[in-house]
């Protein structure tokens, strides 16, 4: 089904909308939140916590883009969860994606920094942009998708040592691009 009619569905309130999004966006879904989980069972409590947020959601809103709406959602809902939950020690790929940017952005919480975070998001949009497509793409399957780096390797027909530094180079450049704006890392 195309993603305007399961759109017209959740417009609609017909429960079939969670139906087909579910066939059509289920795996994608799961391979978010078990990236950033690694969880089998929160993985899937995140997965129909997306269909229900997604239900909540629209209307009003109306997503231009359905699977990287889906995405968001999932994304963002597993964030909560490791941050709710953190202290367990059990999300060793959310803490993965953490650590290996840790060096590279500002953190805290203090106002000051959270007016900076404005500033950080529009620098950091930048420099994504500015990326030839197919470093845009590893940055983000990795640091947005959470995509293990084995598996990057894998697909791009590489080490995993070289992926490892193909993604250090990147978070350099970033570093680079951060402290050339005046970012604080």
């Amino acid at each position: 089904m195309e993603d305007a009619t399961i759109i017209e569905l959740y417009l609609q309130r017909n429960q079939q909308a969670i139906e087909e999004t579910a066939a059509k966006y289920g795996a994608y879904c799961s391979t978010v939140a078990s990236n950033l989980l690694g969880c089998p069972e929160d993985m899937e409590e995140i997965v129909n916590d997306t269909w229900l947020a997604a239900w909540n959601d629209i209307p009003p809103s109306r997503p231009n883009c359905l699977r990287f709406y889906l995405g968001r959602l999932t994304r963002n809902l597993a964030i909560s969860r490791f941050r709710f939950a953190r202290t367990k020690k059990r999300y060793a790929g959310m803490v993965s994606l953490l650590s290996e940017l840790e060096d590279v952005l500002p953190g805290g919480t203090n106002p000051e920094e959270a007016l900076a975070g404005k500033e950080l998001n529009r620098c950091l949009q930048d420099w994504v942009d500015a990326l030839e497509r197919e470093e845009r793409q590893l940055f983000v399957r990795r640091y947005w998708h959470g995509i293990p780096v084995k598996q990057l390797a894998q697909e791009a027909g590489i080490s995993q040592n070289a992926m490892t530094l193909r993604l250090s180079r990147l978070r350099r450049s970033l570093r680079a691009r951060l402290e050339q704006e005046g970012v604080e890392v």
